[in-house]
């Protein structure tokens, strides 16, 4: 967003948060729709420039042509596609500041006793090599640049309990947080900070339908209730796009300039507290003792 358009949209009484991400370029992985989709957009407002790579090409056109940014297709798995999308970037605007490895797929679940290691292979070649594909080719031009930079995995909080996603889903997602602690370890000598997001039963595209893979014809509504319910500390509150949004433009941020290595998880406190037990807090009801 450069000051022309700034001074338009002032003109207009367009409401305007240009100085969070002011003339940062930025990549977003998985930014047609989604979290990504949110992201983009926010840091875009945010007075940022966003290249969007994805593989809704339809999708992800329509948004970048909505925030001034530019699209790519881009599977992460395939490290020429990653690098191709980096490249984009700095052709564009000279540089790269920050990149969102957002990118996934979820897996239909089932037993480790009978785990199809062909839908593993596929799972981790976007889950995990897509996320290294990302790092790899943000790093060289962040060093390349000298003026450091901030990258931000997308993980999940089934890499912190059991229970909250598949085999592989879960294992993918564990090595995003083994991957963000040792790159950040390496690229702190540069300035470059890494960072990582576990988002929990965020109302989203995926999550929709990762229930229709058990129940076939369930509603967004009734995922929405669902989630509400029982995902959350926080009564009758459930996950939405713009939360993880609103934490991957905080770490993008020179606001978060002296974080790095850490994971921040997006899940209203459900991975801090057994939600089974807040029983225990409530007051007994005082009984009258008569006789004694």
């Amino acid at each position: 967003m450069n000051m022309k358009t700034i001074i338009i949209l002032i003109k207009h009484n367009v409401c305007i948060h240009v100085t969070r991400l002011m003339n940062k370029v930025a990549v977003v992985t998985g930014g047609a729709r989604g979290i990504g989709g949110a992201t983009a957009k926010l840091m875009a407002e945010n007075g940022a420039y966003v290249v969007i790579a994805d593989i809704l090409d339809e999708l992800g056109t329509k948004l970048a042509n909505s925030i001034n940014g530019r699209y790519v297709h881009c599977d992460v798995s395939i490290e020429s596609d990653v690098e191709a999308a980096i490249q984009l970037a700095i052709t564009w605007k000279g540089k790269l500041d920050i990149l969102y490895n957002n990118a996934g797929i979820g897996d239909i679940g089932g037993s480790i006793t009978t785990l199809d290691m062909k839908r593993v292979s596929k799972l981790v070649g976007v889950n995990v090599n897509g996320v290294v594909h990302g790092i790899k080719y943000a790093a060289r031009a962040m060093i390349k640049e000298g003026k450091g930079g901030s990258i931000i995995n997308s993980s999940s909080t089934a890499a912190l309990m059991g229970g909250l996603g598949s085999h592989a889903y879960t294992l993918a997602k564990e090595a995003i947080l083994g991957v963000t602690k040792s790159s950040a370890c390496e690229l702190g000598l540069y300035g470059i900070r890494v960072n990582c997001v576990l988002p929990h039963g965020v109302l989203s595209e995926m999550l929709v339908d990762a229930y229709r893979g058990f129940i076939k014809d369930v509603t967004v509504e009734e995922v929405k209730k669902s989630v509400s319910g029982s995902a959350s500390l926080l009564k009758g509150r459930y996950g939405m796009v713009e939360d993880v949004a609103n934490a991957v433009l905080f770490l993008a941020s020179d606001e978060s300039g002296f974080i790095t290595g850490h994971n921040v998880a997006i899940d209203g406190g459900y991975t801090t507290s057994s939600i089974p037990m807040t029983f225990i807090y409530r007051d007994k009801k005082s009984e009258s003792v008569n006789g004694s």
